[in-house]
């Protein structure tokens, strides 16, 4: 297909972006039901699949187990394998190409800037959940990460939220207003459209759901129900939490990370959240064995992974503050929450990158075992542990295989049948469309990419989706097919090696037994429905030798260089200067 076809194509996908305009949005509120449900969408940041304690996880999180003991946990559910993607199917309920998100700015290549599908904000026409639940009367409102956008109109209150309060970046420190990477200056916070910045004293759980509880306060009284949408730092880097959090995971992770990868693999089995006949795949090259690590970073990275576990468990405690206001106030029964994570674990290990202590250091980070997780540190689990807690899928963030992909799903509320676990398809573009139907705007679904789980949460189907039908995923080249029980995946470097394979999750769900040599004709079928998954929805292929690690870097460089340029260019001159000057005086000295 040449380029100008694709370029065609991609316009199509962004008209029909266009054209997703709702009619509840002209439909006034008296002609919606008056028994609404709130309800609180809460998505965390990085969690993997097993994470939360009722997936048989390590970190205490009562509060989403007992949330999922009242509704529903699904053992079958993926978003996209990379945040700012992932929000945006949350919010619309269509794919990331026709929403302005294809990928994240901090990865984009200069080749796709500015492109359809590929401008980094959620695009003209492209309507979002708060638009349509606002327009039917609901009150509306987000607290934390929003990273679609922050020039005019790409904030929250230019998409449906009447009160938001929100970090557009893909993450910050969690203690105070500081940037998190070089790709950043600032740690930009807004309310309500406007800059603005955080109190002295901040941690971000716990400011999100004060701001969360004063917002719904505002609407005390009120006959509307609301929708909040509450967006957690936790667990993204940099990896901080109290220490009341962190010190009861002391010894949990002293085994290692290959011990681990096995302990959540035997629960997943035994959870029955995975078929018996699941095996996890080894640890890759040239990812370390924790015996070859020193002790000293032994005990470094298995403190950075307690603060991972602490991080959670101290969003779960302040999520817990929200349920306990809604208590209170009469609220919570006919409330819906429904709690995921925008993806797998996060793999990174930016120390590995050059320059990044001395940025660490200018910032006021540091890294050291004493106060790990606490004010002025920074942690971060790196691809050992990430590929350990996504177990017993394979690898992890920025990647399309399950360890990127899957992750945990908990709805609960009226309508919802309560202690039920499911392992139905389901997929990050089908909770607007539930939402909506839930709300009782079901004839607005019509033109969005997922589709309602209502069915299947209320015991009614056993299933949203048919064995025939394909479901594409694609992120930075990274691509992903489902069609019933076979999946087909594609891996860039350097984690993948760029090529397709094809997997039955029904029996290999750990992804270890490649099938496209056995299975041709499955192969070719599921290659065409990528394919077309892919022209329809305008997904651009990659510039040659693209790597998504290297653009991170790249990308970096060039912000670094927008924000201190002209500081360089004089340390330069001068410096020049300083050279200059001194070969003159060596010659000088010479010539005496």
């Amino acid at each position: 297909m040449g380029a100008n076809a694709k370029g065609m194509l991609a316009g199509i996908g962004f008209v029909a972006a266009m054209l997703t305009a709702p009619s509840a949005l002209a439909q006034p509120a008296a002609m919606v039901s008056a028994e609404r449900p709130n309800f609180v969408l809460v998505l965390v940041d990085d969690a993997a699949y097993m994470d939360f304690g009722i997936y048989g996880g390590e970190a205490r999180t009562p509060v989403i187990d007992r949330l999922a003991r009242r509704g529903m946990m699904f053992s079958n559910y993926r978003s996209s394998p990379l945040c700012a993607p992932s929000r945006a199917m949350l919010l619309t309920g269509l794919d990331n190409h026709r929403t302005g998100l294809a990928t994240i700015p901090e990865v984009l290549p200069p080749e796709h800037r500015g492109q359809p599908g590929y401008g980094m904000s959620l695009e003209p026409g492209v309507v979002t959940v708060a638009d349509r639940l606002q327009a039917a009367g609901y009150r509306t409102y987000m607290t934390g990460k929003w990273h679609l956008g922050h020039d005019e109109g790409a904030l929250p209150d230019a998409h449906g939220f009447n009160r938001s309060f929100v970090l557009d970046a893909s993450g910050a420190d969690n203690w105070d207003e500081t940037p998190y990477m070089p790709y950043y200056r600032t740690a930009d916070w807004f309310e309500d459209g406007q800059r603005t910045h955080l109190p002295d004293e901040f941690y971000s759980s716990q400011f999100l759901v004060d701001r969360m509880i004063d917002y719904i306060d505002t609407g005390a009284g009120s006959d509307d129900p609301f929708f909040a949408y509450l967006a957690f730092q936790a667990i993204h880097i940099p990896v901080q939490a109290p220490r009341e959090f962190t010190d009861h995971y002391a010894d949990t992770y002293s085994e290692g990370w290959e011990s681990l990868r096995q302990a959540r693999t035997r629960r997943a089995i035994a959870l029955g959240l995975v078929p018996e006949t699941t095996e996890a795949m080894p640890l890759p090259e040239p990812m370390r064995a924790w015996t070859d690590l020193s002790e000293a970073d032994r005990a470094l990275y298995a403190r950075s992974m307690a603060v991972n576990a602490g991080m959670l468990e101290a969003m779960d405690h302040h999520l817990g503050r929200l349920v306990e206001h809604l208590e209170a106030t009469g609220q919570f029964d006919n409330t819906i929450f429904i709690i995921t994570s925008d993806n797998g674990p996060e793999p990174s290990n930016p120390v590995a990158e050059p320059g990044f202590t001395t940025w660490m250091s200018l910032h006021g980070y540091s890294r050291e075992l004493e106060n790990l997780g606490e004010r002025g540190s920074y942690a971060f689990i790196g691809p050992e542990w990430a590929m350990a807690a996504a177990a017993p899928f394979n690898l992890f963030k920025f990647y399309v295989s399950e360890g990127g992909l899957r992750v945990p799903f908990v709805i609960a509320g009226p309508g919802i049948e309560a202690g039920g676990s499911s392992a139905a398809a389901g997929f990050v573009t089908d909770v607007t469309p539930t939402i909506l139907d839930l709300a009782g705007l079901s004839d607005d679904t019509q033109a969005l990419t997922g589709r309602s789980l209502r069915q299947v949460i209320s015991g009614e189907s056993p299933t949203a989706y048919q064995p025939h039908e394909a479901i594409g995923f694609e992120v930075s080249g990274n691509s992903a097919l489902f069609r019933g029980d076979y999946k087909l995946v594609r891996n860039m470097p350097p984690w993948g090696d760029g090529g397709w394979q094809l997997f039955d999750l029904s029996l290999d769900p750990g992804e270890t037994r490649d099938l496209a040599g056995d299975r041709p004709d499955v192969l070719a079928s599921m290659l065409a429905d990528y394919n077309i998954y892919a022209a329809t929805n305008g997904v651009l292929e990659l510039p040659d030798n693209y790597d998504i690690h290297n653009q991170i870097t790249i990308n970096a460089l060039k912000r670094q260089l927008e924000f201190y340029g002209w500081q360089l260019a004089l340390v330069l001159v001068f410096g020049l200067g300083a050279i200059a000057a001194g070969i003159r005086w060596w010659f000088s000295r010479r010539r005496q």
